[in-house]
């Protein structure tokens, strides 16, 4: 059950209740793996919930680099939110087509640049549409909004710093990714990458902080997962996965459980796993 936490996680009745509310603004933040022959943007067109607006996360990033959907410079990210009609003062909801699995990382990525009155629907697309709830094809008008931001760097870390918490132990590293990636036992499915984890890293593969109706745990399990996993939660994260998406349900967790010291691996496995100097453990 969600615990209704405009700042972390909110349920459809939540949602549903506050569908009027004159500064709600709702975002669809559908992306899905390539190779799945899944396209975000064409099932937003086909099917929304009403008002949402489409929030490409391959698009809104950092193109500059040669990783996938590198968190965007704070310029890009006020451009595309003013021209989606997103701006200061507003409640955002964040629900992707699954149930949640990209909509953290969106909702991340506005933590990112220090816009906090955001939350992710528990459950997503799936459970809206399991309870009967209205969904629409129809474009949404949107007004241009002015949005201010400041990029908290302390949410993210880069591939030097991640290097440095994996020798030194200051930080611990928390992967996503299931367990046989993990381990290093199957191929990458992005051409390249090794196979492993990064040294001193622990595994929580994150459909295990999730009900299977694609909702989030309630905290205390949440808490006894990461705890399993080998997280002292009285100690700093950095959450990591394949290319930076289901880390950030791994943040989304810590956050709902009060753990407020962490940061995500932006360029996680799609940068580690491709460079030979870094080192790679397996098992």
């Amino acid at each position: 059950m969600a615990i209704d936490d405009p700042r972390t996680l909110v349920s459809t009745d939540w949602l549903a209740a506050h569908m009027e509310d004159p500064d709600l603004r709702i975002i669809d933040g559908s992306w899905h793996m390539p190779g799945t022959g899944r396209d975000g943007r064409a099932e937003y067109d086909a099917e929304h919930i009403p008002g949402a607006r489409f929030f490409d996360i391959d698009e809104i990033s950092d193109q500059r680099s040669s990783l996938p959907h590198m968190a965007p410079p704070p310029e890009k990210f006020v451009s595309r939110m003013r021209a989606m009609g997103i701006g200061d003062g507003h409640q955002v909801v964040i629900y992707d087509s699954v149930g949640v699995r990209s909509a953290p990382r969106v909702w991340w990525t506005f933590r990112l640049m220090g816009k906090m009155d955001v939350a992710v629907l528990d459950g997503g697309l799936p459970k809206w549409k399991a309870e009967g709830r209205p969904t629409e094809d129809m474009p949404t008008m949107v007004r241009d909004r002015h949005i201010t931001v400041t990029r908290m760097a302390n949410l993210v870390k880069d591939v030097s710093q991640v290097a440095s918490a994996s020798k030194l132990g200051d930080w611990q590293i928390l992967d996503a990714r299931a367990a046989e990636r993990f381990r290093g036992e199957v191929e990458e499915p992005r051409a390249g990458l090794r196979a492993g984890h990064i040294p001193n890293s622990k595994n929580l593969p994150f459909p295990e902080l999730q009900n299977p109706d694609g909702t989030m745990k309630d905290p205390a399990a949440l808490r006894a997962a990461l705890v399993a996993a080998g997280i002292d939660l009285d100690r700093p994260v950095i959450t990591t996965c394949g290319s930076g998406v289901t880390a950030a349900i791994l943040s989304l967790a810590l956050e709902i459980v009060g753990h407020r010291n962490h940061a995500l691996y932006d360029g996680s496995w799609s940068e580690w796993g491709m460079y030979p100097d870094l080192k790679v453990e397996k098992g």
